[in-house]
């Protein structure tokens, strides 16, 4: 099976390419940028060896839908995509900060709560809650943008505005968009019998100054998914969430010994693990879209990448 591991194009007025965990971001003539979603794995900030196959397809198609889908509620970066692993979209300024958003006391919100904490980003989180409980309305925790392969951290909106990470004129725009989109998110993900716990967005300016919704969007990478069947009997008993994430990869490392920590051994994949997280991909593709998941050629798979770009650039 061929996978992309990376890419190394030229493309028509190419100014700079960025390669981050587990995409490949080109500038096109300072106007636009070409994303290619690779089918690198990572996890624990870790890029794994082995790279899985269709899953840069999975998250690029879930992230076109969903922006299509949430279009009307807050603009985004996207124009076309001219490949199943490519999106091309505006050259925008990221701005520093993630917009994480919670729903549910779960993941890095529910470690803090356990430690007895009750104030997370500045934002209070109620006494009596147990693990995956609901909040009683969504919490936003914003992270630094880490660069560099550090680990980002959790800052307030007081510590955002104070060290003018983030105009107070601007973060208002970001908050506001933050809870429309999870709002969205929270309405699609309930026809397809899913609950969304958290997630996060990255925004972006565009050189006219128009704040826009940028990289991925309500994918298995960046977002927490329960099943909704069975979710309060679950917490009435105790038991854990059913999930519809990334988290089984981390769970299988954490198994075998690795959390991304110092002088630990990233364990072996075998071709039959990474054929069963392939098939975890498509299933959680088809469950967040409710589509059938069409595998794209992977013969000569660069090859048809870069036809297909510089086809679309020359038009």
């Amino acid at each position: 099976m061929n996978t992309i591991n990376e890419t190394n194009f030229k493309f028509p007025n190419q100014k700079s390419v960025y390669k981050g965990k587990v995409r490949e971001v080109y500038n096109i003539n300072n106007e636009l940028l070409v994303m290619i979603a690779t089918d690198r794995l990572s996890a624990f900030d870790v890029i794994l060896p082995k790279q899985i196959p269709f899953k840069g397809q999975i998250l690029n198609q879930i992230a076109t839908k969903m922006m299509n889908d949430t279009a009307d509620v807050v603009p985004n970066w996207l124009i076309a995509n001219p490949d199943e692993n490519v999106a091309v979209g505006h050259l925008c300024e990221p701005f520093k900060v993630e917009m994480v958003i919670r729903g549910y006391l779960s993941g890095h919100a529910a470690r803090e709560y356990k430690l007895g904490k009750r104030i997370l980003c500045g934002v209070e989180m109620p006494e009596g809650l147990k693990e995956n409980d609901k909040f009683p309305k969504p919490i936003i925790t914003p992270s630094t943008k880490a660069e560099n392969g550090e680990h980002d951290e959790d800052i307030s909106r007081e510590d955002i505005l104070a060290n003018k990470i983030v105009s107070e004129e601007d973060y208002v725009v970001l908050e506001d968009y933050t809870r429309k989109l999870f709002q969205r998110g929270t309405e699609i993900a309930a026809k397809r019998g899913l609950i969304l716990v958290d997630t996060k967005y990255e925004f972006g300016k565009t050189k006219d100054g128009k704040i826009v919704l940028i990289d991925e969007i309500h994918t298995p990478d960046s977002s927490r998914y329960f099943y909704a069947e069975g979710y309060q009997e679950r917490q009435n008993k105790g038991e854990s969430q059913k999930q519809l994430s990334k988290e089984f990869v981390r769970q299988w490392l954490i198994e075998n010994g690795f959390q991304g920590k110092d002088n630990q051994q990233i364990p072996e994949m075998s071709d039959e693990k990474i054929t069963e997280i392939s098939n975890r991909y498509i299933e959680l593709y088809e469950q967040i879209t409710g589509e059938t998941f069409v595998k794209a050629s992977t013969e000569n798979v660069l090859n048809r990448i870069e036809k297909n770009v510089i086809s679309f650039l020359s038009n």
